[in-house]
């Protein structure tokens, strides 16, 4: 082997020493690029796969855990909801619209391999400050991207959430989450089983587009990043459309033993990962596959990551009726190979063995590495500030204002308005809402969805940052009735070989952890991303949570805004002097420090069951997490979305700024006509929730008093033009 051959492909000295062993020579050049690609963090899980062993994955109702394309989950009546999220950050910083619009297509493939129709899609996107030109170009980029592929295909991207932050500044964040429907009896694995049985290729043919994309997504981003341009796929929505029904067809006449999504190291993880899966092998005839360029070598089509393709493991005798289908839908299914029972991936150029490797080596003996942790030297004085010294607030309102048209927290329409969220006419609550619901037709239930994050509290406190995200995700779900059953992740990092990240990573997974196990919510699948950095420089550690949670009546959900003048405004939970790593702190005083809000899990669990029951009664009629912004901003998006004003008696206690803006958790604002006011007392008592009455809904003005005075006195028209106007201007100029 040519010197260092296989650093260039990705591979450490170690790696390639290690290679060697396991096959008792040198690997051919094919053999290491396959290596390289499977080896890759991307693919290979190399720095976090013994960490991702701390989340809780069983329950009851879970019906297929973290190894699959996608988790499965029973909801009931027969029926299970598949769903998955996945990052597409180093194609979206060098290419956004076809970075973002392959992300789509290869989360949707990820949920349809499973047998399932892709129902809906969310995002989670961080960029830097909108002010710089080249962030608004990714970020209108990656917008475009992910509405044009979405709405090719028909699926409503329904939710999601939009952050900005210096860190992300030429390194954006494109998580991309998807869900599927599907009844029990149809769940498809990802599996080669039965010797002898064909294999097939399906969908578009091959050309030499995204070679060594998983390489390219495990390394950290600089100037020469742009060089990669090649190595981002181009994706084609329509053909993606097709492929979606013809794969459905074929699951719904029962004639596969196995179908998985072709994406990162294409058709050499595809046959690798459902050899290894069965415990079979696999044998590949590159001649075989349908290809759209001239000449291309074995290492090309085993590496390339074309866009819309599927492998596929039909039952015995069923391979002629699947092609017929796929030709009916205008694809191409043709059998490349068989299943063989020695465990050997073993792939020819007609005649001649071109590559000869256990599968189990590429997809089970990829080192693990635990490096070396230590906490960040940043982190010290950063927890240590203390939020006291600040001087208080001369005009409430105008911080309000500010704050509402913070890019932050102001309306994402301008994102949202590009998708087509209401396409197959199951969106009941849309974007905008603390989470998304679909009915599920045919039956009383819904879905509710949302993605949600917190990178600069996982910042100054990795732990309490993760168990955060999980929090606010259950919380966003059970504002609008339903309880959660489920979570994915994205987990975005900058290098994991340093021990700062290392220690980030760890903490995080940790604080997510625990989250999940007193909230009783399994984790079935996710993605890691590392190598998040830009010239060194390291992103803010980024996990993001996409929740799913199933509302029994879909008539009792709920929705932020304020119904009906008259009706009283109620706290559950509590308001604590907690302005660290808060918006208010970032955008007003230029400060990212202190410590981010405590969270006290039974606190958050007995808030949660009380929001979901006391919705299910019928008692409350808006409900709304707060969170960024604090309580002043979350009552100003209530009565912006109500289009109704609102009057309120805070009681004296420290701090203005602290009262209106800090971010304490584990807190929910409700609404309810009076005459309930004596059964919600009850019901936040019986399970120990604090309970404040806050005031009520009326007239064109929010009012906030603070004692004797009046802190916040803003109109409508004032509020909503500063939280629907500011992003837009700023990215339309």
């Amino acid at each position: 082997m040519k010197e260092a051959v296989w650093r260039q492909m990705g591979l450490t000295d170690e790696e390639y020493e290690r290679i060697k062993t396991l096959l008792g020579r040198e690997p051919n050049y094919v053999e290491l690029g396959m290596f390289a690609v499977m080896w890759s963090e991307h693919c290979g899980y190399k720095h976090s796969r013994s960490f991702l062993k701390m989340f809780p994955t069983e329950a009851p109702w879970v019906l297929q855990g973290p190894g699959e394309n996608a988790g499965v989950i029973d909801i009931g009546d027969g029926q299970a909801v598949v769903f998955k999220m996945e990052s597409h950050n180093h194609p979206s910083a060098i290419e956004p619209f076809q970075g973002a619009a392959t992300g789509v297509g290869g989360i949707v493939r990820d949920i349809f391999a499973m047998g399932a129709r892709p129902i809906a899609l969310l995002d989670s996107l961080r960029f830097g400050p909108p002010d710089d030109p080249r962030n608004r170009y990714l970020l209108s980029g990656v917008v475009s991207g992910i509405s044009f592929y979405g709405n090719c295909i028909g699926v409503p991207t329904v939710g999601g959430e939009v952050a900005f932050a210096p860190c992300y500044s030429g390194n954006p964040m494109v998580n991309v989450m998807c869900v599927g429907l599907l009844e029990h009896g149809r769940v498809q694995r990802g599996r080669a089983a039965g010797i002898g049985n064909a294999v097939m290729v399906a969908g578009a043919p091959t050309g030499r587009d995204g070679i060594h994309g998983a390489t390219f997504a495990s390394e950290g981003l600089n100037e020469a990043s742009e060089e990669r341009r090649p190595s981002v796929q181009v994706g084609d929505p329509f053909r993606e459309k097709l492929l979606i029904e013809a794969c459905l067809e074929v699951v719904k006449e029962d004639l596969l033993e196995g179908m998985q999504d072709m994406g990162a190291a294409g058709l050499t993880s595809s046959a690798a990962e459902m050899a290894s899966r069965a415990g079979t092998g696999m044998e590949i005839d590159v001649d075989l596959v349908p290809r759209r360029e001239e000449a291309m070598t074995p290492y090309e089509v085993m590496l390339s990551e074309s866009q819309e393709r599927m492998l596929l493991v039909p039952k015995r005798g069923k391979e002629e009726r699947v092609k017929s289908i796929f030709a009916r839908w205008g694809l191409e299914a043709a059998v490349i190979g068989r299943v063989i029972g020695d465990g050997v991936l073993r792939v020819r150029e007609g005649d001649r063995v071109v590559a000869e490797v256990p599968a189990e080596y590429l997809t089970k003996e990829c080192p693990v590495y635990v490096g070396r942790r230590k906490p960040p030297a940043y982190l010290a004085e950063a927890q240590a500030y203390d939020c006291s010294a600040l001087p208080e607030p001369a005009d409430a309102g105008e911080i309000l204002l500010r704050l509402l048209s913070s890019p932050n927290i102001a309306a994402k329409e301008w994102v949202y308005r590009q998708y087509d969220y209401m396409v197959r006419t199951d969106t009941v609550v849309g974007p905008g809402a603390d989470a998304a619901v679909l009915r599920i037709k045919g039956t009383r239930k819904g879905l509710a969805l949302s993605t949600d994050g917190n990178s600069r509290y996982c910042y100054l406190d990795p732990e309490t940052g993760g168990a955060i995200a999980v929090a606010e995700g259950a919380r966003n779900v059970s504002c609008v009735g339903a309880r959660p059953l489920g979570l994915t992740d994205c987990l975005n990092f900058g290098n994991p070989e340093k021990p700062e990240v290392a220690w980030q990573f760890y903490h995080c997974i940790a604080g997510m952890s625990r989250a999940c196990r007193r909230l009783n919510i399994p984790v079935v699948g996710g993605n890691v991303s590392f190598y998040n950095e830009t010239g060194g420089k390291d992103i803010y550690p980024t996990p993001v949570v996409g929740m799913v949670g199933l509302l029994e009546n879909i008539k009792a959900r709920c929705t932020p805004g304020f119904k009906a003048e008259g009706h009283v405004v109620l706290l559950l939970g509590e308001t604590l002097d907690e302005l660290g790593g808060s918006e208010y702190l970032a955008l007003i005083h230029g400060v990212v420090a202190g410590r981010p809000p405590r969270l006290d899990l039974d606190r958050e669990a007995a808030v949660q069951e009380t929001v979901r029951e006391a919705i299910a009664r019928g008692l409350v009629e808006a409900a709304h997490d707060c969170s960024d912004g604090g309580l002043a901003v979350a009552l100003a998006e209530m009565c912006i979305l109500g289009r109704m004003g609102a009057r309120f008696h805070l009681e004296e206690a420290g701090r203005v700024d602290s009262l209106l803006f800090s971010e304490s958790q584990s807190r929910v604002i409700v609404s309810a006509p009076p005459e309930n006011l004596a059964a919600l007392e009850a019901l936040a008592r019986a399970r120990q929730v604090p309970f404040k009455v806050l005031g009520s809904c009326g007239g064109r003005a929010l009012e906030i008093m603070v004692g004797a005075a009046t802190v916040v006195n803003l109109t409508l028209e004032e509020m909503e033009g500063a939280w629907r106007g500011s992003l837009a201007a700023f990215l339309e100029g």
